[in-house]
């Protein structure tokens, strides 16, 4: 199976739009939302395009392929008008691999949960794969809001590896296996 990562879209329009092409092309597969999905929070600019109900509504549409995590600018009223549920964090087997999904503001490289082998996570703004102790940790970016002069990013897990892409360009700009 096929997991698209996506992090951080805080109601950009423009990148939900990418993201929905981006699953169109994919086919079958499962889209893994890290939260930060409408509003774009206290400590940003406004994203690209920004239309929150415009994302929900995007999203919406792909409601039976999504897992999603809340994240810290995720609301009550964010939950209410989408139609799918969000976790905490989520954690799945993949290629006999423990994976927590989560969205980083707990659990980061700073703070790793046990019994997990790859914890994959939003938040930062910032994508990166490294592997810390025996846990691989990799942030999947932002898709719409990056810092520290990374890229608008997103992950592809697929079979044993992952692939951090630029998400305009589909650019490869990291990868690891696992």
């Amino acid at each position: 199976m096929k997991y698209l990562v996506f992090s951080d879209i805080h109601g950009s329009l423009f990148y939900a739009n990418k993201i929905k092409s981006i699953i169109q092309e994919a086919g079958k597969c499962k889209v893994v939302l890290l939260g930060d999905l409408y509003y774009h929070g206290p400590r940003n600019n406004l994203p690209q395009e920004y239309n929150p109900k415009e994302v929900c509504n995007i999203l919406n549409g792909f409601k039976d392929k999504i897992l999603c995590c809340k994240g810290n600018c995720d609301a009550e009223v964010d939950e209410m008008i989408s139609s799918f549920k969000f976790k905490k964090h989520i954690k799945l087997k993949i290629s006999n691999k423990r994976f927590m999904f989560t969205h980083g503001h707990k659990y980061n490289k700073d703070n790793i949960p046990k019994n997990v082998d790859v914890l994959v996570y939003g938040h930062f703004h910032t994508g990166f794969i490294e592997k810390v102790g025996q846990t691989l940790c990799v942030n999947s970016g932002s898709v719409s809001l990056p810092k520290n002069n990374t890229e608008n990013s997103y992950l592809i897990i697929d079979h044993n590896t992952i692939l951090l892409k630029e998400i305009s360009t589909n650019r490869e700009l990291d990868r690891a296996t696992f």
